[in-house]
């Protein structure tokens, strides 16, 4: 079929092309004069070609007509200009819209999932050019809507549509006179609560803050006014923000200029001009992240950052000296202890969200009674403040771009130490008590003096006390004389200390009825304490020389955790050539006795499953962010999680486990310890090991819950690869699901994106390079939200047993060992 075209010829009189508009439609069967344009029917709208300022490329662009200067609100070919006298814009054979230059070369096209049979293209009142069927004119099978540049006009829908996948976002021009793509962008994010994030480059410059329900919460000037309504729209479809005219005389435009601010205009006949109506930047405060972590800024201050009550500069040199980019820390650490509670905040700018889950259906109190259940939530807030407010979101770790409003901002509720509580809630006593307590200021300062004397003396008598019992804890762990320097990290034990007869009243003198197993380190027994507390027994056998490095390490490492997640250690009892570590006891053993055996696996339905994954990412989420020490595991494998009566999953056996210091990532060691079929290839190799050796090891329990077989040992009649391997090769095949356990198989159709997104997060975990795979932090939101889009996996690392072995004999350098028994049995270096 031959192809209509529609010649625009380009007359270089002026830089934006007025000319006479004989229709706002063009069809396949017609073609326009030379010289004309297309005009929308209202006349408000022109398309055609324009030439800015004194440059020599032209672009085919919609602009107002009615207005003198021709203001662009829309470009085709912005990245993509063409050079010479004429262009022409016509269907091609495909039926849809093409712009080709004078040498018949195609610079842009109208791209459309679908064709159509009679093609109209038409210029629409609002400046929305449409393509459509001549025979359905409601459908539209593309619009420059879809595709907005640097302008945002009312009626278009600003954000992402989740069904399709399509973002529609803002790009600046380059200049005032350039219209190619410059440097910044206004795009909605949605990896945690919805937000609009404005960037030059990669960079974050401007946040707008959540919807609230009546407004973003970073821009307080976004309010009820004679010319626009406006919205946010939040479904499981799509998300966009929209503004509507009240009086269609009136021209406005929400733009966003070279120079990287997000400016509303409106015209003003009388002067013949656009006025600036408002900036979503406001001021200083506004730089993103200007005040760091947990920094507040108020621009009515001076300095205008400040720390969150309860916080204190993390480098207080650097603050003095205007620097505030290194944030604010806690005054008191958290700890997850009992006592922890929320310190409310009013006017603020809510942070940043990108690190956030939310729940539309939740009111505030049952907001904060799972952000308290949590040990990784730091704060949570209503997520709709109409009314009396509804809807929850959770920050999961730092605070970041939070601000002050006079007039604005909203509450927030940040959880603080019980310390920090008591001091809070004094400080926010009555009137009254504030006059007493000024009065007593005045005119008890010596006794205040003494008093002060008094606490710094208690105070150095109480670390004195610490000090001699650490002290006598650590020399009893360094029972070997070249164990002084090994260990730095005993300052801050607070371990209760079981004498030995107790322990063996407990374990009715350590009877083989209450034996539960036997790992590397030694027995386990069950046992009950006199008051009924029933606990479990490691016991070092005395036998074995590495199981003291190990029972040091654990004690040196688990005393100081404390989260639901992981294996909480009640104490320790060293008298002569005794060695044991006392835990909560944990009834239903370790995960390996359910996952892997065909009766007991029965008992795992799906949502239990998924339950013991996401509680055990959580806990490796706490050992390598969230705890007072960055910890490795090491040796993370379906015998090392525990379940208590509840099936909640514990992290157990820290006996080779690693901490780090706050500015370390990786380390490497000369004897490396674990189990195969869990170890990563960088550290079965090479012997380095990070927090990203541990994700690894994540990634293969997670296939193995739900596949319910091991990763080494795994066999198949159409291959020979291990369980990796084969989790790989179905994701690939678009067959995931048939990793499942059978016994999930047929009662499952209702969690398989679930399961599909626990597949696809597993495999992400294993793949080769350290690199690919996620942080812990990542796994948990990958974890808990359907409206993350996941990246998709490479080939993961050891899918294959033979390639374990062939890797593992070619390097020299290193003595590899591992375990598949109870607990851990081999040294830690």
């Amino acid at each position: 079929m031959e192809a209509w075209i529609i010649h625009l010829f380009i007359f270089c009189l002026l830089p934006i092309l007025t000319f006479s508009a004989p229709s706002d439609t063009l069809s396949a069967t017609e073609s326009l004069k030379d010289g004309e344009t297309i005009v929308s029917v209202g006349g408000s709208f022109e398309l055609g070609f324009f030439s800015p300022g004194n440059s020599s490329n032209w672009y085919l662009g919609i602009w107002y007509k009615k207005i003198s200067a021709g203001t662009v609100v829309w470009v085709a070919n912005s990245d993509t200009p063409f050079n010479g006298s004429a262009g022409v814009l016509k269907f091609s054979v495909q039926k849809t819209l093409v712009l080709v230059d004078e040498a018949n070369t195609t610079i842009w096209s109208a791209n459309s999932a679908k064709s159509a049979t009679a093609p109209v293209a038409q210029l629409l009142d609002t400046g929305n050019l449409v393509l459509r069927d001549y025979n359905d004119p409601e459908t539209f099978l593309w619009q420059s809507f879809d595709y907005p540049c640097n302008t945002i006009l009312p009626g278009m829908k600003y954000g992402v549509n989740l069904v399709t996948g399509l973002n529609r976002f803002l790009t600046s021009w380059k200049s005032d006179q350039d219209p190619s793509p410059g440097i910044y962008t206004n795009k909605l994010d949605t990896t945690g609560i919805p937000q609009f994030l404005l960037k030059k480059g990669s960079a974050v410059q401007f946040r707008s803050g959540l919807w609230n329900g009546l407004r973003f919460t970073g821009m307080p000037n976004l309010k009820p006014n004679p010319i626009y309504t406006y919205g946010f729209v939040f479904n499981e479809e799509e998300i966009y923000y929209h503004y509507q005219l009240i009086n269609s005389t009136i021209s406005t435009r929400l733009t966003l200029s070279p120079s990287g601010n997000l400016q509303r205009f409106t015209w003003i006949d009388r002067i013949q001009d656009w006025s600036l109506y408002l900036t979503a930047q406001i001021d200083d405060c506004d730089r993103y992240a200007v005040c760091g972590a947990y920094g507040s800024c108020n621009i009515n201050n001076s300095p205008s950052c400040g720390c969150l009550e309860g916080f204190t500069p993390k480098s207080p040199l650097d603050w003095e000296m205007a620097d505030w980019s290194h944030g604010c820390v806690r005054k008191t650490p958290l700890d997850c202890g009992d006592g922890e509670g929320f310190m409310k905040y009013s006017g603020i700018k809510l942070p940043d969200t990108q690190h956030s889950l939310y729940d539309k259906t939740m009111n505030l109190k049952e907001c904060e009674q799972v952000c308290l259940k949590n040990c990784n939530c730091t704060a949570y807030a209503s997520l709709d403040i109409r009314g009396e407010g509804s809807g929850c979101i959770l920050w999961l770790g730092e605070l970041i771009d939070t601000r002050e409003f006079s007039d604005a901002g909203q509450d927030i509720y940040i959880r603080m130490a019980a310390s920090e509580l008591v001091t809070y809630r004094s400080l926010k006593g009555n009137t009254k008590v504030k006059i007493i307590i000024l009065s007593v200021l005045a005119v008890g300062i010596t006794l205040i003096g003494l008093c002060m004397i008094l606490h710094v003396y208690k105070r150095k008598m109480k670390k004195k006390k610490k000090q001699k019992l650490t002290k006598r804890l650590a020399n009893m762990l360094h029972t070997r004389q070249h164990d002084h320097n090994e260990e730095s990290q005993d300052g801050n034990l607070e371990l209760p200390l079981f004498s030995f007869s107790t322990i063996a009243d407990a374990t009715n003198n350590f009877s083989a009825a209450n034996k539960l197993g036997k790992g590397g380190f030694g027995p386990v027994y069950k046992g009950k304490l006199s008051e009924g507390q029933e606990i479990g027994v490691k016991r070092l056998s005395k036998c074995t020389r590495q199981g003291i490095k190990e029972f040091k390490n654990e004690v040196l490492c688990i005393s100081k955790l404390q989260h639901r997640n992981l294996v909480k250690l009640l104490g320790c009892c060293i008298e002569g050539q005794e060695r044991l570590l006392i835990y909560e006891y944990m009834p239903n053993k370790s995960l390996d006795f359910f996952i892997f055996d065909e009766q007991q696996s029965i008992i795992l339905d799906w949502p239990k499953r998924f339950h013991i994954i996401s509680g055990i990412a959580r806990g490796l989420l706490y050992l390598h962010q969230d705890s007072r020490l960055r910890i490795i595991h090491r040796d993370l494998k379906a015998s090392n999680v525990l379940l208590d009566y509840e099936l909640n999953p514990k992290i157990s056996d820290f006996g080779i486990a690693r901490s780090f210091g706050g500015d370390e990532s990786e380390a490497n060691t000369r004897r490396v310890v674990g189990t195969y079929g869990y170890m990563s290839p960088e550290y079965a190799i090479d012997g380095v090991f990070s927090v990203k050796s541990d994700v690894f090891s994540f990634g293969v329990l997670v296939l193995e819950i739900v596949s319910g077989k091991k990763n080494r040992g795994f066999s198949h009649p159409d291959h020979n690869l291990n369980l990796l391997g084969h989790a790989w090769r179905l994701f690939k095949e678009g067959k995931p699901f048939e990793l499942m356990h059978t016994s999930m198989k047929n009662n499952n159709t209702s969690n398989m994106s679930e399961v599909l997104r626990s597949v696809h997060v597993a495999l992400l975990c294993v793949q080769q390079s350290p690199e690919d795979r996620p942080n812990m932090s990542t796994v948990v939101l990958m974890l808990s939200s359907d409206d993350i889009t996941l990246p998709r996996p490479k080939q993961p690392g050891f899918f294959t047993e033979r390639h374990i072995l062939c890797m593992a004999s070619s390097s020299s350098q290193h003595e590899i060992s591992s375990s598949n028994r109870l607990s851990f049995s081999l040294e830690a270096r």
